[in-house]
């Protein structure tokens, strides 16, 4: 089948045709109908801009998952992934989503900015308390901000990604039997999710390693730093043993630049160190300690390594957001159990629908709709012979920890309100 990766600005959408929503979410009633039903998502982030090149690689990933699985989820409906430039603002992630709905999507996908991601699950909590039978879902893979599963929790958002507080429970529980981490700098940009790395981290380290302590703490700019030497001096002059940083695109990339260029030589622990454009710059440092804390890692074996592997054929380029993988097989297997494509019944039916991943069982879980998965670190080093090859630079992340679930689970204080529809 040919692949054309499909990208609009909001201006471009009028061109788009498509299936109408009454075709998209007619009665599905068994499997068999459901088969001649085309799913289409729209998805929507920085195409443009100093993280194009993230934004850009993970609608590639939707795109290509989409493909893949259409017609081999228990639904055997097809996907279709469109892409839509919200330039990572709040506000133009607004556009593109009142955009996206006129044309008849039901299914919206966002994950890089948690800015973003508040705007749009406000959005869509008050189209579709305004527009019954026109319901959108909207899945979550990337904006980990711990709010949007707990006080700004909405039956119609479904978070694929785990949240920053999962991530440092997993990372931190790592960490605590890291003996020669003693002095530790924390470096996150300056918007809610690496305000709460900082503050997760504080937390954790506190109670799992009090003898270990901060020396030191920057907030910089998201997406402005041009040159990151003046951080990385301070953390020299800090005396710091390691580094935390839930930085992810140009921000880690320049990070790590200037930390090669300054000789700074320590341990990072990272959230988004295999996101794009970082591996290379990594490489470009030579060999060094970084760990990285996510629900996957580089050599995922199955039917998800082949993905990799023909994504990598295909684009050149890393497979790496594998929540679109779970994201298509949850989708698959809720319309499979609704019997049908409609939001509303497909809502319903993701509350606690449970599919294997690569890394064993994952629970949607009903109470706050936060997906509840392993967890894995990973550490940088030279990739082996059948091992990935990051952006070909010889190196890979390879798992040296599995967490179950359970590990890294945190408590909720979402108080659902759900709709009369959801029965």
């Amino acid at each position: 089948m040919k692949f054309a990766m499909k990208q609009l600005t909001v201006a471009g959408l009028v061109a788009v045709s498509g299936l109408a929503f009454a075709q998209q979410a007619a009665p599905g009633g068994a499997t068999g109908a459901l088969r001649n039903q085309t799913v289409r998502i729209a998805f929507m982030d920085p195409l443009s801009g100093p993280f194009a090149n993230v934004g850009q690689n993970q609608l590639k990933s939707w795109q290509f998952a989409a493909e893949e699985l259409s017609g081999k989820t228990p639904a055997g409906v097809k996907f279709e992934v469109v892409g839509f430039d919200n330039k990572g603002s709040p506000q133009e992630s607004l556009n593109t989503l009142k955009a996206a709905i006129d044309q008849g999507f039901r299914y919206v996908t966002q994950g890089n900015g948690s800015g973003a991601a508040a705007a749009i699950l406000d959005a869509v909590s008050k189209h579709n308390a305004r527009n019954p039978g026109k319901e959108v879902v909207y899945l979550n893979y990337a904006a980990v901000d711990p709010a949007l599963t707990n006080d700004k929790c909405d039956y119609w958002h479904f978070r694929l990604d785990a949240d920053t507080s999962m991530k440092m429970e997993a990372l931190t529980t790592f960490m605590k039997d890291q003996p020669k981490v003693k002095n530790v700098y924390l470096i996150n940009q300056n918007y809610s999710h690496g305000q709460q790395v900082a503050s997760y981290f504080k937390e954790g380290l506190k109670r799992k390693r009090p003898d270990a302590k901060i020396v030191g703490e920057d907030l910089h700019p998201l997406g402005q730093v041009k040159d990151f030497a003046p951080y990385v001096a301070k953390i020299k002059q800090s005396n710091a043993d390691a580094v935390v940083t839930g930085n992810w695109g140009q921000d880690l990339t320049l990070l790590v630049k200037a930390m090669n260029d300054a000789g700074l030589k320590i341990p990072m622990y990272t959230y988004y160190a295999g996101v794009t454009g970082t591996p290379t710059a990594l490489a470009a440092g030579g060999d060094s300690e970084v760990y990285q804390v996510s629900y996957g890692h580089s050599n995922p074996t199955g039917e998800l390594g082949k993905m990799v592997a023909d994504f990598k054929k295909k684009f050149n380029d890393d497979y790496y957001t594998f929540a679109t993988y779970n994201g298509i097989n949850l989708l698959g297997a809720a319309m499979a159990k609704a019997g049908s494509t409609d939001p509303v019944k497909v809502a319903k039916a993701l509350e606690g629908q449970q599919v294997k991943s690569f890394a064993g069982d994952v629970t949607m879980r009903a109470s706050d709709h936060q997906l509840q998965q392993p967890m894995f670190i990973t550490k940088w080093q030279k990739a082996g012979a059948n091992q990935n090859s990051l952006e070909g630079t010889g190196y890979t992340f390879v798992p040296i920890k599995q967490m179950d679930p359970y590990v890294s689970s945190t408590p909720t204080s979402c108080q659902m309100k759900r709709p009369n529809s959801a029965g």
